[in-house]
């Protein structure tokens, strides 16, 4: 019985959970049996054609890239990381890939919602940017700048002892934080990196099979489960699930498998120990679609980057909200917070996985695409969080999101 609970845990720890118990919400919805949110699947063409629009804008060509933190990069037309990384002279495609890596754990670790008023100013243009384009910049000013390294002679990298004693104020400097530039969750993020730190520190079978233990360690444990140069991209979850899950703060356990970023919903029911468990792994997913170019780069083929879902974030959950396909049963609850694990927030993101799914159909059925030509991941890029943040400035000033959640700096 405990290895079986054992294994419905580690199920949870799966793009396919997240899909499947995405699917029964909405199902739920669509039979109007959820107690916060009426679903309108009327109302979705109008989230196509805001997607659509959002798409022509940024990729007129529709040659579209995925969603990553790599657009995130890209300021002004100018790619930053590129631009850097071109400079150096990489022993090989493996040292490059290690420290893509790295910055890229380190910078989606630290891109929960900034909330409205933090600004991060650019040195190079003078420009100050809010929101997770600035915080991108400002994550990656800081590895470039090296203050993740124990190595000054090479600042490209991610050191586990050196984040894993990460101070307040360190982070505080390089995100500009003042009593002024306020930062959402900025004690979540330290606590999350500095976790990261000693997770890696104590995993060095994973972590340091090349050099000292860095999160840029992963990348040489992907390569070894790579078969003929291909590595699926649900696998790349399932590892980034698996070795880096305990960082996340402590909040559900089955059969002492930290369940991250998965939650309590009492109309999930299912036949084993994971009834009412909705997992939804939004950050983890977010981080394995950017690990996806740098193992490309490196010469490995990436498989069923469809196996991934939608990101459960406010950008892509107010787009639903925003156009009316998902209506909130009491008006009043727009204006109140809503806790992380609250039930209206559980429905809101499981829904919001759901919908992309069903969005996405439409999409190429739009475009006469298929899922090769056009992933989900492009969809997301082109496409919803665009429309989402588009949809949110155009019906409040601040472009905050419809429905507002309390942030620790950890799931959004």
């Amino acid at each position: 019985m405990a290895a079986a609970t054992e294994r419905e845990a580690r199920s949870l720890l799966s793009a396919e959970a997240v899909r499947a118990r995405a699917a029964q919400m909405l199902d739920i919805g669509l039979g109007d049996g959820l107690a916060h949110f009426t679903v309108h699947l009327d109302r979705m063409d109008a989230v196509v054609d805001a997607v659509l629009a959002a798409t022509r804008r940024s990729y007129p060509d529709l040659n579209i890239p995925f969603h990553a933190r790599w657009r995130h990069f890209v300021l002004g037309g100018v790619d930053r990381w590129s631009r850097l990384a071109d400079t150096m002279s990489w022993a090989d495609r493996a040292a490059r890939a290690r420290a893509e890596f790295d910055l890229a754990i380190a910078s989606v670790l630290l891109d929960a919602g900034a909330g409205a008023a933090w600004r991060y100013r650019d040195a190079m243009t003078g420009q100050d940017i809010g929101r997770s384009e600035g915080l991108a910049l400002a994550s990656l000013d800081m590895f470039a700048g090296g203050a993740f390294s124990g190595d000054p002679r090479s600042p490209f990298r991610v050191d586990a002892d050196v984040i894993a004693q990460l101070q307040l104020a360190r982070l505080q400097s390089g995100f500009q934080v003042t009593d002024n530039n306020p930062l959402l969750g900025l004690e979540g993020r330290v606590d999350l990196l500095r976790r990261l730190g000693q997770l890696v520190t104590s995993r060095p079978q994973v972590f340091g099979t090349h050099d000292r233990p860095r999160p840029g360690g992963l990348f040489d444990h992907l390569a070894a489960r790579a078969a003929n140069g291909a590595i699926a991209a649900p696998v790349i979850l399932a590892e980034v699930l698996s070795q880096l899950g305990p960082i996340w703060p402590s909040r559900l356990e089955l059969a002492g498998i930290p369940l991250g970023d998965c939650w309590r919903h009492g109309a999930i029911k299912t036949d084993d120990a994971t009834t009412g468990l909705v997992p939804l792994h939004k950050l983890s997913q977010w981080l394995s679609y950017s690990l996806i170019e740098p193992l490309q780069r490196a010469g490995f083929d990436v498989t069923d980057i469809d196996g991934l879902t939608g990101l459960a974030e406010y950008r892509n959950g107010g787009l639903f909200v925003d156009l009316d396909v998902l209506r909130l049963r009491d008006l009043a609850d727009v204006e109140r917070s809503h806790a992380v694990d609250s039930l209206l927030v559980v429905e809101w993101r499981a829904l919001t996985v759901a919908l992309l799914d069903r969005l996405a159909e439409h999409v190429r059925a739009r475009l006469g695409r298929d899922r090769t030509s056009l992933p989900l991941a492009s969809i997301l890029e082109g496409g919803t969080w665009a429309a989402g943040r588009a949809a949110a400035f155009a019906r409040r000033p601040d472009g905050a999101p419809p429905i507002k959640v309390i942030s620790d700096g950890t799931v959004f």
